[in-house]
């Protein structure tokens, strides 16, 4: 590493715990390059002022309007309506579709379901798989009985047609 890494950690050691080993050496100060550039490269005119232009995001409504608004579409304003008491676990509803019915379920209830005899099917809780939905895309030609809190008109059709059922949990 550098001596200036070196110092410059060593200064940073010093703003942590309010240790000043010692400063750092003017050699090493990048106006050391500028010597001689009377204004070092801030202009005669227009002066290196403080902050001329406000800091952070000041005047993102008046004088920097054209960068906010062409950079930043949409920073300022409101969109939609306000929920005071808002209870997202209402409408928690995680869903999968009928063509990852079988991927969600696990390894082996594919075979079970097509080698199960008539009037046996396996069963598959959504819920405990973390899916609260079943929605109807997809095909499924094996009969199942899936357990889960809501389906889908479309869904619930054809796992019925395929010979499984619909068991609505809670």
């Amino acid at each position: 590493r550098s001596l200036s890494h070196h110092l410059h950690l060593t200064s940073l050691l010093g703003v942590f715990f309010g240790v000043h080993f010692f400063n750092m050496p003017t050699a090493l100060h990048k106006s050391r390059k500028k010597r001689g550039h009377v204004s070092m490269g801030h202009g005669r005119v227009g002066k290196h002022r403080k902050h001329p232009g406000g800091r952070g995001n000041a005047g993102g409504q008046h004088h920097h309007r054209t960068l906010f608004d062409k950079y930043h579409p949409g920073y300022f304003g409101k969109v939609g309506m306000r929920q005071f008491h808002q209870l997202n676990n209402r409408s928690f509803t995680p869903t999968v579709n009928l063509d990852k019915l079988f991927n969600v379920a696990g390894e082996g209830v594919y075979e079970a379901a097509k080698g199960a005899a008539s009037g046996k099917a396996p069963v598959i809780d959504l819920v405990s798989k973390g899916y609260f939905k079943l929605l109807g895309n997809g095909q499924i030609n094996v009969p199942v009985i899936v357990k889960a809190k809501y389906f889908s008109r479309l869904a619930e059709q054809k796992i019925v047609a395929a010979g499984g059922a619909c068991l609505l949990s809670c």
